[in-house]
């Protein structure tokens, strides 16, 4: 490949990864779970560090997401974008509690989400619940 032909790959990536981050973003917020299903990956894994939780899989993450309490609002601050990585800083509101939060998605060379890891500002238990679709780590 020559490096012309590679920079502009690199652009292209950028601009599909950083137009997802946007996307995964707003059909969170909205609910609409079809058009979050065709940005993921079949085999997508979703983290969660702080509380040491895994979901692996479109279906799996879907349903999480369906299944998740309260009522919740995204907004996003800022997206930085580079080849297929992007991070976000979020704004949140869980009813009306605001905190900040910070996601990093890595995009596929298809164009789709493969991985997702959701920082919250602190470490916390998760609610009961939801242990049918993630694993501890």
């Amino acid at each position: 490949m020559s490096p012309q032909h590679a920079r502009v790959r690199a652009v292209n990536d950028t601009a599909t990864t950083r137009q997802a981050a946007y996307d995964y973003v707003d059909h969170l917020e909205r609910r609409d779970w079809t058009a979050l299903a065709t940005l993921l990956a079949d085999d997508v894994s979703y983290e969660l560090p702080q509380t040491r939780e895994r979901v692996r899989g479109r279906e799996a993450f879907l349903r999480f997401n369906v299944e998740y309490p309260g009522d919740w609002h995204l907004r996003v601050r800022r997206v930085v974008a580079d080849g297929r990585s992007a991070a976000l800083l979020l704004d949140v509101q869980v009813g009306t509690e605001r905190q900040d939060a910070c996601v990093w998605l890595e995009v596929s060379d298809r164009g789709l989400i493969s991985r997702i890891v959701d920082y919250w500002p602190e470490p916390y238990e998760p609610p009961p619940g939801r242990e049918h679709l993630v694993e501890r780590c």
